[in-house]
């Protein structure tokens, strides 16, 4: 069965996605301007030239088979892996971890694209998977493995919060798969009961610090406190319509923290109030309803898989990053998908999107074909 024709693939590109995608890039670029004081540099014009490269990509992206993102599913996930394995040889320090490889024009961070990895290789793997094996403990091994060796090596270098995304997102899969029910209540008992444990034994000083201080912020609010009690001062006083463009106090004379990255819905909020909050987790919300759309219509299991699991992927990024800078949430570092500063935040949000889309865009079709087989 062939395909759609480019001009019927580029017509299936749904414009609410695109136009959400363009409104979140253009506001980063806007609020990076405003952090820097009105300048744009550091950070807005690198902002501005990293968005329109991987729009660009974004939109190639769209146009790629279906049969591609299954073929290469496995490769992909082992390239990841292994550019983890190199970040703990050969990777660069920044905040105390040890997470990015130098290749020159960007500083790669390898456990963000092994967040989308993870999606793709547990998505094949179900899509051949026998159905009447599917409930069986036998077919959780792999999965574990898969979603296990990332996860631990992201923990090492250290990042608690990236290798929890990657273990949720490899989980959603592993859900919808039809994996039994009992077995995701044992381990959310399991897990309930274990976190003192884990807190106290398996967790680095500083991040238990963290969930400390996520109890209790007023604690130490000039120390482990202070990346939160400084988000909350920003957001609280943005008010309904925020205090103007290029008139945040939080960020300009900068009491807060990371305002360009993990905080800039805080830097965002000062000056466009909830009004400006409310236009961000609108744009969110259209993506990932569309995510949903897609994955319903789907009519394969791969192409369904991976877009339910994509979508919870992104949907995690969002929640997360909000849930930490309004204080629901420990501070474990994940940015906000288009709108934080950095490329490898924005490479993968844009290659998820553009897999997403490349997905929507054959929903029509009944079998995903390989070698001229139906499969």
């Amino acid at each position: 069965m062939a395909g759609p024709s480019l001009p019927d693939r580029l017509n299936r590109i749904p414009v609410p996605t695109l136009l959400s995608v363009l409104g979140l890039g253009g506001f980063s670029i806007l609020v990076l301007y405003s952090a820097a004081g009105g300048d744009i540099s550091p950070w807005a014009i690198n902002q501005g030239i990293r968005f329109a490269a991987l729009l660009g990509m974004m939109l190639v992206l769209t146009q790629v088979s279906i049969t591609l993102w299954l073929r290469s599913a496995y490769w992909f996930y082992g390239i990841c892996l292994v550019l983890l394995i190199a970040v703990e040889i050969v990777g660069q320090m920044g905040g105390g971890s040890q997470r990015w490889l130098n290749l020159g024009v960007i500083n790669l961070q390898p456990s963000e694209l092994m967040k989308i990895a993870i999606v793709l290789a547990l998505a094949r793997y179900y899509h051949f998977l026998p159905r009447a094996q599917t409930g069986t403990l036998r077919a959780l091994i792999l999965p574990a493995i898969l979603m296990g060796l990332p996860a631990a090596l992201v923990m090492m270098q250290p990042d608690l919060g990236t290798a929890l995304t990657i273990v949720m997102g490899g989980t959603t899969i592993v859900f919808l798969a039809g994996a039994p029910l009992w077995l995701f209540i044992t381990g959310a008992v399991s897990a309930v009961v274990g976190i003192p444990l884990a807190v106290e034994f398996l967790l680095k000083e500083y991040q238990q610090k963290r969930v400390l201080i996520f109890l209790d912020p007023e604690a130490d609010p000039l120390g482990a406190g202070y990346h939160i009690t400084q988000s909350k001062i920003a957001i609280g006083s943005g008010g309904i319509g925020g205090k103007g463009f290029l008139s945040g106090t939080q960020s300009h004379l900068q009491y807060l923290p990371e305002q360009q990255t993990d905080f800039i819905f805080a830097t965002m909020t000062e000056e466009w109030g909830l009004i400006g909050g409310f236009f961000v987790i609108g744009c969110y919300m259209v993506i990932i309803a569309r995510g949903i759309f897609t994955a319903l219509t789907a009519q394969s299991i791969f192409a369904r898989l991976a877009a339910f699991g994509l979508t919870m992927t992104l949907f995690l990024y969002v929640f997360i990053n909000l849930a930490m800078v309004m204080g629901f949430a420990p501070v474990v570092g994940i940015p906000l998908p288009l709108m934080s500063y950095g490329g490898s935040a924005m490479l993968t949000a844009l290659l998820l999107l553009g897999i997403l889309i490349s997905i929507h865009a054959e929903k029509d079709r009944t079998t995903l074909e390989w070698r001229g087989k139906a499969l």
